[in-house]
Protein backbone atom coordinates (compact mmCIF):
# COMPACT_ATOMS: atom_id res chain seq x y z
CA UNK A 1 0.00 0.00 0.00
CA UNK A 2 2.55 2.58 1.14
CA UNK A 3 4.47 1.75 -2.67
CA UNK A 4 0.80 2.39 -4.14
CA UNK A 5 0.74 5.60 -2.46
CA UNK A 6 4.53 6.29 -3.15
CA UNK A 7 3.77 5.71 -7.14
CA UNK A 8 0.12 7.56 -7.10
CA UNK A 9 2.94 10.75 -5.32
CA UNK A 10 5.08 10.52 -8.18
CA UNK A 11 2.82 11.14 -10.38
CA UNK A 12 0.89 13.98 -8.62
CA UNK A 13 4.18 15.43 -8.20
CA UNK A 14 5.07 15.17 -11.96
CA UNK A 15 1.72 16.52 -12.91
CA UNK A 16 2.66 19.58 -11.10
CA UNK A 17 6.31 20.03 -12.56
CA UNK A 18 4.81 19.97 -15.95
CA UNK A 19 2.01 22.56 -15.16
CA UNK A 20 5.15 24.73 -13.11
CA UNK A 21 6.79 24.56 -16.79
CA UNK A 22 3.84 25.86 -18.53
CA UNK A 23 3.65 28.55 -16.22
CA UNK A 24 7.52 29.19 -16.69
CA UNK A 25 7.43 29.46 -20.17
CA UNK A 26 4.26 31.27 -20.49
CA UNK A 27 5.49 34.08 -18.32
CA UNK A 28 8.83 33.93 -20.29
CA UNK A 29 7.15 34.49 -23.22
CA UNK A 30 4.64 37.70 -22.07
CA UNK A 31 8.16 38.58 -20.84
CA UNK A 32 9.51 39.21 -24.03
CA UNK A 33 6.09 40.38 -25.97
CA UNK A 34 5.83 43.39 -23.20
CA UNK A 35 9.33 44.89 -23.70
CA UNK A 36 8.78 44.95 -26.79
CA UNK A 37 12.10 43.97 -27.98
CA UNK A 38 13.46 40.95 -30.17
CA UNK A 39 15.08 39.13 -27.64
CA UNK A 40 17.06 36.72 -28.65
CA UNK A 41 18.34 35.16 -25.66
CA UNK A 42 14.68 34.39 -24.37
CA UNK A 43 13.86 33.17 -27.97
CA UNK A 44 16.24 30.58 -28.30
CA UNK A 45 15.87 29.25 -24.58
CA UNK A 46 12.02 28.67 -25.01
CA UNK A 47 12.86 27.29 -28.16
CA UNK A 48 15.28 24.79 -27.30
CA UNK A 49 14.26 23.81 -23.96
CA UNK A 50 10.05 24.38 -23.96
CA UNK A 51 9.31 20.53 -23.36
CA UNK A 52 12.06 19.78 -21.59
CA UNK A 53 11.70 22.27 -18.70
CA UNK A 54 10.84 18.69 -16.38
CA UNK A 55 13.84 16.76 -17.71
CA UNK A 56 16.00 19.76 -16.61
CA UNK A 57 14.83 20.49 -13.60
CA UNK A 58 14.50 16.77 -12.44
CA UNK A 59 18.40 16.90 -13.71
CA UNK A 60 19.66 19.46 -11.74
CA UNK A 61 18.08 19.14 -8.64
CA UNK A 62 18.91 15.06 -8.93
CA UNK A 63 22.58 16.08 -9.47
CA UNK A 64 22.79 18.45 -6.14
CA UNK A 65 20.78 15.99 -4.59
CA UNK A 66 23.38 13.41 -5.07
CA UNK A 67 21.12 11.16 -7.25
CA UNK A 68 22.20 12.21 -10.87
CA UNK A 69 21.42 8.72 -11.71
CA UNK A 70 17.64 9.55 -11.90
CA UNK A 71 18.24 11.74 -14.51
CA UNK A 72 20.27 9.90 -16.64
CA UNK A 73 17.48 7.45 -16.71
CA UNK A 74 15.09 9.78 -17.42
CA UNK A 75 16.60 10.68 -20.22
CA UNK A 76 17.18 7.76 -21.86
CA UNK A 77 13.83 6.85 -21.00
CA UNK A 78 12.32 10.09 -22.18
CA UNK A 79 14.43 9.31 -25.26
CA UNK A 80 13.05 6.17 -25.89
CA UNK A 81 9.40 7.18 -25.42
CA UNK A 82 9.88 10.02 -27.54
CA UNK A 83 10.03 7.87 -30.48
CA UNK A 84 7.77 5.19 -29.47
CA UNK A 85 5.09 6.21 -27.35
CA UNK A 86 4.99 9.69 -28.07
CA UNK A 87 5.19 9.38 -32.09
CA UNK A 88 3.35 5.74 -31.63
CA UNK A 89 0.10 7.66 -29.75
CA UNK A 90 0.34 11.04 -31.96
CA UNK A 91 0.39 8.84 -35.08
CA UNK A 92 -2.86 6.62 -33.79
CA UNK A 93 -4.70 9.46 -33.09
CA UNK A 94 -4.06 11.99 -35.85
CA UNK A 95 -4.75 8.92 -38.00
CA UNK A 96 -1.58 8.84 -39.75
CA UNK A 97 1.29 11.99 -40.40
CA UNK A 98 2.25 13.18 -43.58
CA UNK A 99 5.92 14.05 -44.15
CA UNK A 100 6.06 17.39 -46.57
CA UNK A 101 10.11 17.89 -45.48
CA UNK A 102 12.97 15.91 -47.12
CA UNK A 103 15.38 18.01 -45.35
CA UNK A 104 13.97 16.74 -41.87
CA UNK A 105 15.44 13.37 -42.65
CA UNK A 106 19.40 15.77 -41.92
CA UNK A 107 17.70 16.16 -38.51
CA UNK A 108 16.68 12.93 -37.82
CA UNK A 109 20.36 11.65 -38.03
CA UNK A 110 21.53 14.46 -36.21
CA UNK A 111 19.22 13.62 -33.37
CA UNK A 112 20.18 9.91 -33.15
CA UNK A 113 23.83 10.79 -33.27
CA UNK A 114 23.06 12.84 -29.88
CA UNK A 115 21.25 10.44 -28.20
CA UNK A 116 24.03 7.84 -28.64
CA UNK A 117 26.46 9.68 -28.29
CA UNK A 118 26.03 9.80 -24.08
CA UNK A 119 25.60 6.28 -24.21
CA UNK A 120 29.75 5.74 -26.00
CA UNK A 121 30.69 8.29 -23.54
CA UNK A 122 29.70 5.88 -21.13
CA UNK A 123 31.68 2.88 -22.09
CA UNK A 124 33.91 3.36 -18.91
CA UNK A 125 31.41 3.12 -16.23
CA UNK A 126 31.56 7.06 -15.88
CA UNK A 127 30.04 10.45 -17.13
CA UNK A 128 31.92 12.53 -15.63
CA UNK A 129 32.66 16.59 -16.30
CA UNK A 130 34.68 16.64 -19.14
CA UNK A 131 31.79 14.21 -20.47
CA UNK A 132 29.49 17.02 -19.58
CA UNK A 133 31.63 19.43 -21.28
CA UNK A 134 31.71 17.56 -24.17
CA UNK A 135 27.90 17.33 -24.86
CA UNK A 136 27.25 20.61 -23.39
CA UNK A 137 29.90 21.58 -26.01
CA UNK A 138 27.78 19.87 -28.87
CA UNK A 139 24.45 21.30 -27.89
CA UNK A 140 25.77 24.85 -28.44
CA UNK A 141 27.54 23.88 -31.92
CA UNK A 142 24.30 22.83 -33.18
CA UNK A 143 22.14 26.00 -31.34
CA UNK A 144 25.06 28.30 -32.84
CA UNK A 145 25.11 26.75 -35.91
CA UNK A 146 20.99 26.43 -36.32
CA UNK A 147 20.48 29.76 -35.11
CA UNK A 148 23.76 31.36 -37.15
CA UNK A 149 21.88 33.80 -38.68
CA UNK A 150 19.56 35.61 -36.27
CA UNK A 151 22.85 35.63 -34.01
CA UNK A 152 24.06 37.99 -36.87
CA UNK A 153 20.97 40.27 -36.84
CA UNK A 154 21.27 40.24 -33.29
CA UNK A 155 25.42 41.76 -33.05
CA UNK A 156 24.01 44.24 -36.04
CA UNK A 157 21.63 45.56 -33.46
CA UNK A 158 24.06 45.66 -31.01
CA UNK A 159 26.87 47.56 -33.14
CA UNK A 160 24.56 49.93 -34.32
CA UNK A 161 23.47 51.40 -30.74
CA UNK A 162 20.68 51.90 -30.61
CA UNK A 163 19.58 48.17 -28.62
CA UNK A 164 19.96 49.64 -25.47
CA UNK A 165 18.47 52.96 -26.23
CA UNK A 166 15.26 50.88 -27.30
CA UNK A 167 15.60 48.08 -23.85
CA UNK A 168 15.77 50.94 -21.61
CA UNK A 169 12.82 52.89 -23.41
CA UNK A 170 10.58 49.83 -23.62
CA UNK A 171 11.58 48.78 -19.59
CA UNK A 172 10.03 52.09 -18.92
CA UNK A 173 6.99 51.93 -20.58
CA UNK A 174 6.25 48.45 -19.77
CA UNK A 175 7.51 48.35 -15.89
CA UNK A 176 4.29 48.01 -14.34
CA UNK A 177 3.03 45.47 -16.82
CA UNK A 178 6.00 43.28 -16.26
CA UNK A 179 5.89 43.27 -12.42
CA UNK A 180 3.02 41.12 -12.52
CA UNK A 181 4.83 38.98 -15.01
CA UNK A 182 7.82 38.18 -13.05
CA UNK A 183 5.99 37.50 -10.11
CA UNK A 184 4.34 34.31 -12.87
CA UNK A 185 7.88 34.05 -13.59
CA UNK A 186 10.06 33.28 -10.21
CA UNK A 187 6.51 31.43 -8.81
CA UNK A 188 6.68 28.85 -11.82
CA UNK A 189 10.52 28.39 -11.56
CA UNK A 190 9.77 27.90 -7.67
CA UNK A 191 7.26 25.28 -8.29
CA UNK A 192 9.40 23.62 -10.36
CA UNK A 193 12.06 23.29 -7.64
CA UNK A 194 9.61 22.46 -5.59
CA UNK A 195 8.10 19.51 -7.61
CA UNK A 196 11.22 18.07 -8.77
CA UNK A 197 12.86 17.70 -5.13
CA UNK A 198 9.78 15.70 -3.81
CA UNK A 199 9.93 13.99 -7.36
CA UNK A 200 14.17 13.17 -6.32
CA UNK A 201 12.53 12.62 -2.78
CA UNK A 202 9.91 10.50 -3.95
CA UNK A 203 11.99 8.11 -5.93
CA UNK A 204 14.51 7.61 -3.50
CA UNK A 205 12.38 6.17 -1.21
CA UNK A 206 10.49 4.43 -3.85
CA UNK A 207 13.67 2.82 -4.52
CA UNK A 208 14.27 1.64 -0.98
CA UNK A 209 11.22 0.04 -0.22
CA UNK A 210 11.09 -2.32 -3.71
CA UNK A 211 14.17 -2.79 -4.36
CA UNK A 212 14.12 -1.12 -7.86
CA UNK A 213 17.41 0.92 -9.07
CA UNK A 214 16.50 4.66 -8.92
CA UNK A 215 17.87 4.24 -12.40
CA UNK A 216 15.17 2.20 -13.62
CA UNK A 217 12.36 4.26 -11.51
CA UNK A 218 13.80 7.46 -13.89
CA UNK A 219 13.77 4.89 -16.91
CA UNK A 220 10.34 3.97 -16.82
CA UNK A 221 7.84 6.11 -14.07
CA UNK A 222 9.70 9.27 -14.32
CA UNK A 223 10.08 9.67 -18.14
CA UNK A 224 6.91 8.66 -19.20
CA UNK A 225 5.52 11.62 -16.45
CA UNK A 226 8.14 13.98 -18.21
CA UNK A 227 7.30 13.33 -21.96
CA UNK A 228 3.90 14.20 -21.67
CA UNK A 229 4.66 17.63 -22.83
CA UNK A 230 6.16 16.00 -25.84
CA UNK A 231 2.93 14.57 -26.33
CA UNK A 232 0.77 17.65 -25.71
CA UNK A 233 2.38 19.68 -28.45
CA UNK A 234 2.60 16.55 -30.83
CA UNK A 235 -0.93 16.22 -30.94
CA UNK A 236 -1.60 19.96 -30.98
CA UNK A 237 0.39 20.16 -33.87
CA UNK A 238 -1.09 17.68 -35.79
CA UNK A 239 -4.53 18.60 -35.16
CA UNK A 240 -3.09 22.09 -36.69
CA UNK A 241 -2.09 20.18 -39.86
CA UNK A 242 2.06 21.25 -38.44
CA UNK A 243 3.76 17.91 -39.60
CA UNK A 244 7.01 19.53 -39.39
CA UNK A 245 6.15 20.96 -35.61
CA UNK A 246 5.35 17.67 -34.45
CA UNK A 247 8.94 15.99 -36.02
CA UNK A 248 10.92 19.64 -35.16
CA UNK A 249 9.66 18.96 -31.45
CA UNK A 250 10.21 15.43 -31.18
CA UNK A 251 13.88 15.53 -32.82
CA UNK A 252 14.39 18.88 -30.48
CA UNK A 253 13.67 17.04 -27.23
CA UNK A 254 15.93 14.11 -28.38
CA UNK A 255 18.86 16.34 -28.99
CA UNK A 256 18.30 19.05 -25.81
CA UNK A 257 17.87 16.08 -23.34
CA UNK A 258 20.92 14.06 -24.76
CA UNK A 259 23.37 16.92 -25.51
CA UNK A 260 22.38 20.40 -23.02
CA UNK A 261 20.60 18.68 -19.72
CA UNK A 262 22.78 15.45 -19.76
CA UNK A 263 26.01 17.86 -19.99
CA UNK A 264 24.67 20.11 -16.82
CA UNK A 265 24.07 17.53 -15.03
CA UNK A 266 27.30 15.69 -15.25
CA UNK A 267 29.30 18.84 -15.07
CA UNK A 268 26.89 19.50 -11.63
CA UNK A 269 27.75 15.82 -10.31
CA UNK A 270 29.32 13.16 -12.05
CA UNK A 271 27.81 10.03 -12.64
CA UNK A 272 29.50 6.74 -11.25
CA UNK A 273 29.38 3.24 -11.22
CA UNK A 274 27.40 2.96 -14.41
CA UNK A 275 26.69 -0.91 -15.06
CA UNK A 276 26.86 -1.93 -19.07
CA UNK A 277 23.85 -4.29 -18.29
CA UNK A 278 22.05 -1.23 -16.75
CA UNK A 279 21.68 1.24 -20.08
CA UNK A 280 22.34 -2.29 -22.67
CA UNK A 281 18.92 -2.84 -23.03
CA UNK A 282 17.82 1.21 -23.40
CA UNK A 283 20.57 1.41 -26.49
CA UNK A 284 19.04 -1.40 -28.07
CA UNK A 285 15.73 -0.47 -27.68
CA UNK A 286 16.88 2.81 -28.81
CA UNK A 287 18.67 1.50 -31.81
CA UNK A 288 14.94 -0.09 -32.72
CA UNK A 289 12.88 2.50 -32.21
CA UNK A 290 14.82 5.20 -34.29
CA UNK A 291 15.70 2.28 -36.91
CA UNK A 292 11.60 1.77 -37.57
CA UNK A 293 10.91 5.93 -37.40
CA UNK A 294 13.52 6.45 -39.76
CA UNK A 295 12.56 3.48 -41.85
CA UNK A 296 8.57 4.38 -41.25
CA UNK A 297 9.66 7.76 -42.36
CA UNK A 298 11.46 7.87 -45.53
CA UNK A 299 10.16 5.15 -47.18
CA UNK A 300 7.06 7.06 -48.73
CA UNK A 301 7.20 10.21 -46.46
CA UNK A 302 4.28 8.89 -44.06
CA UNK A 303 3.49 7.67 -40.76
CA UNK A 304 0.82 5.47 -41.12
CA UNK A 305 -1.55 4.03 -38.03
CA UNK A 306 -0.28 0.69 -38.08
CA UNK A 307 2.99 1.83 -37.36
CA UNK A 308 2.37 3.91 -34.98
CA UNK A 309 0.69 0.77 -33.18
CA UNK A 310 3.95 -0.57 -33.52
CA UNK A 311 5.81 1.92 -31.65
CA UNK A 312 3.60 1.82 -29.15
CA UNK A 313 4.03 -1.84 -28.83
CA UNK A 314 7.40 -1.93 -28.99
CA UNK A 315 7.30 1.16 -26.02
CA UNK A 316 5.48 -1.64 -23.72
CA UNK A 317 8.24 -4.32 -24.93
CA UNK A 318 10.51 -2.60 -23.32
CA UNK A 319 8.93 -1.47 -20.26
CA UNK A 320 8.26 -4.92 -19.25
CA UNK A 321 11.43 -6.22 -20.40
CA UNK A 322 13.16 -3.60 -17.59
CA UNK A 323 10.71 -4.54 -14.92
CA UNK A 324 11.75 -8.40 -15.19
CA UNK A 325 15.62 -7.82 -16.04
Amino acid sequence: MQIIGLILLLFAFTFVLIKSADLTLESLKSLARKLKIESFAISAIILAVATSLPELFVGITSAFGGSPDLSLGNILGANIANLSLVVGLSTLIAGGVVIHQKVIFKEILLAGGAAVLPLVLMYDGVLGRTDGAILSAIYLAYATSFFKIRFQQIGNTLFNGRFMLRFVRHVEETEQRVDRTLGHLFVGIAALLFSANFIVKLSRDLAGLTGISIFIIGIIFLSIGTTLPELVISLESLKRKEPGVFLANVLGSLIVNSTLILGIVSLISPIKGIAVDNYLIPLIFFVIVFALFRLFTRTKLKLDRWEGLILVLIYMVFVVIEFIH
